[in-house]
């Protein structure tokens, strides 16, 4: 069994999303949207560089964030799927995609 569903257009799936999770990021992802817009501004009406540069790290830990919990759904549906009923081949394929997403997190 696949850790990844086939969607239309070719696109893969999440194999499983927790709801929990899915709604803070969409709301986290929204406030860091606003947040964005607000850069664009200070930019726009020539701010201090050091206040922006603040802004600038709040909207990286914003995405960090969304980053872990996409991470522990991930690990929590497909990842757990792949390394429990995958075959070796879907093992090793998943262990990779880890390996490469702890990577991308630092």
């Amino acid at each position: 069994m696949s850790a990844r569903k086939q969607h239309r257009h070719g696109a893969e799936k999440a194999h499983g999303v927790d709801p929990e999770i899915k709604s803070a990021n969409l709301r986290r992802l929204r406030r860091i949207e606003g947040q964005v817009r607000g850069l664009q501004k200070m930019v726009e009406s020539d701010r201090y560089c050091a206040d922006i540069m603040t802004q600038i790290s709040s909207v990286h830990e914003a995405l960090r964030a969304v980053g872990r919990e996409l991470m522990r759904n991930h690990l929590r549906y497909c990842a757990s799927d792949a390394i429990r009923h995958g075959d070796a081949a879907k093992r090793e394929q998943m262990y990779g995609e880890l390996v490469e997403m702890m990577r991308l997190e630092r």
